[in-house]
């Protein structure tokens, strides 16, 4: 089995100029078996970005060698930008790749930090997975008034005190390191210069002022534009598209337009995929038409060359585990939906029933890619948690903090396959529709897809209790306990009618094939 890989995002306070950017890609490239995947400057926001990947000890090398040489050539006493920040090497997170895991980027990032703060002499944060605090889970709580706000409540605040290094700022600032799921950077340009407009945009659709949930946004004043600026945390949830929109309908508000739109870094090929079906109305596209897609499938590998899910699953491994391959049930049990769908599609014997079977078919694509997700983020929170209990406990401050981790890694553990339950029974739901209605003789694909769903819920179920019996919020799983009942009630429902509509559709078919 080839050495897993991981991913490194670091941003640099310097974006203007490029012989700095270059001296710190070169201390990069200088480690063996590291990659620079890409590199992205933007002046105005005086800020890079640099992705790269490789094994675990490269990558950790590579990103201690980066932020010593920024440490060296940047003195943020002298830094502008519009970009909040709190360090030259500002954030610096890890993302697990093929056979990695979020245990092992975690593990990554703490070491990491202990090693910045002791050789470098500066102040580091953990946040998102590899957080010591719930606070500080989030990075926005960290930078809370930038370099020159933390400067003083570094040394007068406990609560800002860092994870590792000294209590006290020089003039390379202080660094985030953690460990987190891919996230997605995007930033839209409008027909204005006026920032105030893009700031009312950003607090519109971000999730923080009551907008769209895993979506992050400032308004910021960018090459002479108003820009609205991006982190999707969860694109699975909320998709490009669904933000895209909304940005259109208030910048339209305000009589203005999108004039252009850009990436910053890297961005994973199924959200380009669930934008170009979105906005192209491919109702009846299928992942597998990608070209790569079937060439990986054909040459039994996936994406890069990595070892499949089963094997992985069947390693002797805790992750992934019993969470993991319920969401991979699930996307199957989504994915026979939306075929039963499609082999109804253009059907004269279905017209009646065209508009609902594209509708079914957008809505179990979007099912699949989230059971698809569901897959990693399980396993990623079963490590979280086992790495909150392998936290240090002999102090009262070290057991507090420990117990917060624990909490918080206990409620993402249970409500994932909770998440994971509520789109099976859904899945299952649709699954008694185009029994119900849909192509004939693919009815038993719908009854296949039924039973992977129910399977699925039931294995996610579990998960979920199991989390809740150990939960120190009782209200909490309680209310989870709820939605469970809540669920198997729909899930018998559901059940029911397809059973209904089997007996119904044996008496109607009239050929095997699945392709009239």
């Amino acid at each position: 089995m080839s050495e897993p890989l991981i991913e490194c995002i670091p941003n640099f306070s310097e974006g203007r100029r490029p012989e700095i950017v270059d001296a710190i890609a070169a201390a990069i490239a200088a480690v063996p078996g590291v990659h620079i995947l890409d590199r992205h400057s933007d002046a105005d926001h005086n800020r890079s970005v640099i992705t790269f990947a490789g094994p675990a000890n490269g990558v950790a090398e590579a990103a201690f060698g980066a932020i010593a040489k920024a440490a060296e050539l940047i003195d943020l006493d002298q830094h502008r930008g519009e970009h909040p920040r709190i360090g030259a090497t500002d954030v610096v997170p890890f993302v697990p790749l093929a056979g990695a895991t979020m245990a092992e980027c975690v593990e990554l990032a703490r070491s990491l930090g202990r090693r910045v703060g002791e050789e470098l002499g500066i102040p580091v944060y953990l946040y998102e997975a590899a957080a010591t605090r719930p606070e500080r889970v989030d990075l926005e709580n960290l930078r809370r008034g930038e370099y020159e706000g933390l400067r003083s409540d570094i040394q007068t605040d406990p609560g800002r005190a860092p994870d590792f290094g000294p209590s006290r700022l020089g003039k390379a600032g202080a660094t985030v390191i953690g460990a987190r799921t891919p996230l997605i950077a995007y930033n839209v340009y409008l027909t204005t210069g006026e920032v105030e407009i893009a700031r009312k945009i950003a607090r519109a659709i971000r999730h923080s002022s009551g907008g769209l949930r895993y979506l992050k946004a400032l308004g910021l004043l960018v090459e002479g534009r108003a820009q609205v600026s991006i982190n999707f945390t969860d694109y699975t949830r909320t998709s490009l598209p669904r933000a895209m929109e909304m940005i259109r309908r208030e910048a339209a508000g305000c009589g203005v337009a999108v004039h252009h739109s850009e990436l910053v870094g890297l961005i994973p090929e199924a959200a380009l995929i669930d934008a170009a079906q979105w906005y192209l109305q491919l109702d009846q596209f299928k992942p597998d038409q990608v070209l790569e897609t079937r060439l990986y499938a054909a040459l039994g590998q996936g994406p890069g060359g990595g070892t499949s899910f089963l094997d992985r699953l069947a390693e002797g491994t805790a992750a992934p585990g019993g969470g993991s391959a319920a969401a991979h049930a699930g996307a199957m049990a989504a994915a026979l939906v939306a075929m039963v769908a499609r082999l109804t599609l253009g059907k004269k014997k279905y017209a009646e029933a065209q508009t609902r079977m594209a509708e079914i078919a957008e809505l179990a694509d979007r099912l699949r890619a989230a059971q698809e997700a569901a897959v990693s983020l399980d396993s990623q929170a079963f490590e979280g948690l086992m790495a909150a209990r392998r936290l240090p406990h002999e102090t009262e401050p070290e057991r507090s903090a420990r117990e917060k981790a624990i909490e918080t890694a206990t409620r993402r553990a249970a409500e994932i396959p909770l998440q994971v339950a509520c789109d099976a029974v859904a899945s299952l739901e649709l699954a008694a529709e185009v029994a119900e209605s849909g192509n004939v003789n693919a009815a038993t694909d719908a009854g296949s897809g039924a039973a992977m769903a129910v399977a699925a819920f039931t294995a996610a179920a579990m998960n979920v209790r199991v989390n809740a019996a150990g939960f120190s919020d009782p209200a909490a799983a309680e209310q989870w306990q709820r939605k469970l009942s809540d669920l198997e009630r729909r899930a018998r429902k559901a059940e029911s009618r397809l059973h209904k509509a089997l007996k119904e559709r044996d008496k109607k078919a009239l050929v095997p094939e699945r392709n009239p």
